[in-house]
């Protein structure tokens, strides 16, 4: 195959590739430098003894993801707050978007982060793209059957920190567009009252913007910090936009993004609030003047 040829099959899969690596290292920045490092493999290798494409290179992808991920370690370690994910921008195919929807949501993507980074590649390998667990040993360097143990370990954490119930997406948007409504307008009896009893919130600013050094519990001390920072920055703009494959809301001063907020709900009330301030993290973020053509 010449080099167009190879670039052009690459390319065919590499927005699948890029959010592989990002439910790896949770980093859309890190993500692509791993991609890029994934392309310059397959360039390099036997193509002929290449039967499926795809799979191939989503091993090697997650192969590099996982490197990548254990270089994190000490910046992780130095992080300043809570880290959070990146937020990643809705894709432009249909398809990916679907797949995406499922498995790429922040309330999963910070669950994926408690895994252990064996345990988080083989769920991603296993759970999302359906690898035989033959093949994930083989890309892990380790026995099948401690694949399969660590598949185990990984899907029985991460179905129990899922919803016991089907969350209808249209209602959770009305709970997401009421909540933020009621933020809006200054209603602090109305946010409490969209909240769950146990409800979290998790902020990053990764020392760059005002954020909780650790999570914030319960609905009226969630609403008395959301309120502080508001009143700190009453020119905010609210806008809501679909970001990891759900309905997020984001807070721009002029037009450039200033914070993204996601919830996680079981249908009736929010439990879970993921607020990402960091403008290192803001990248993939789209402008306010593009939402509003």
């Amino acid at each position: 195959m010449t080099e167009e040829e190879l670039a052009r099959e690459f390319a065919e899969h590499r927005s699948v590739l890029v959010r592989a690596a990002y439910r790896v290292v949770g980093s859309v920045t890190d993500a692509e430098d791993v991609v890029q490092e994934a392309w310059l493999r397959w360039a390099r290798a036997e193509h002929e003894e290449v039967r499926d494409v795809r799979a191939y290179l989503i091993r090697i992808t997650t192969r590099l993801a996982l490197t990548r991920l254990r270089q994190q370690k000490a910046r992780r370690e130095q992080y300043v707050g809570p880290w959070l994910p990146e937020p990643l921008a809705e894709t432009a195919d249909p398809a990916d978007a679907a797949e995406l929807a499922d498995s790429v949501s922040m309330a999963m993507l910070v669950v994926l982060q408690t895994l252990s980074p064996l345990e988080r590649a083989t769920f991603v390998l296993r759970e999302v793209f359906d690898l035989p667990y033959g093949e994930i040993a083989d890309t892990l360097g380790r026995s099948e059957s401690a694949v399969r143990q660590l598949a185990h370990r990984a899907r029985d954490h991460v179905h129990a920190r899922q919803p016991r119930h089907h969350v209808d997406k249209a209602r959770h948007n009305e709970l997401t567009l009421r909540f933020m409504q009621a933020a809006g307008s200054g209603n602090f009896d109305e946010v409490v009252s969209l909240l769950a009893p146990d409800a979290v919130l998790i902020s990053d600013g990764g020392g760059k913007k005002k954020a909780a050094l650790r999570p914030i519990n319960g609905p009226e001390k969630i609403a008395r910090w959301l309120f502080a920072v508001i009143a700190e920055n009453p020119n905010y703009e609210i806008r809501m936009a679909t970001l990891n494959g759900e309905t997020a809301f984001i807070a721009y001063f002029d037009d450039e993004p200033d914070t993204v907020a996601f919830l996680k709900s079981d249908g009736g009330l929010i439990s879970e609030l993921y607020l990402i301030r960091n403008p290192d993290k803001l990248g993939t973020v789209p402008p306010r003047h593009t939402l509003e053509t």
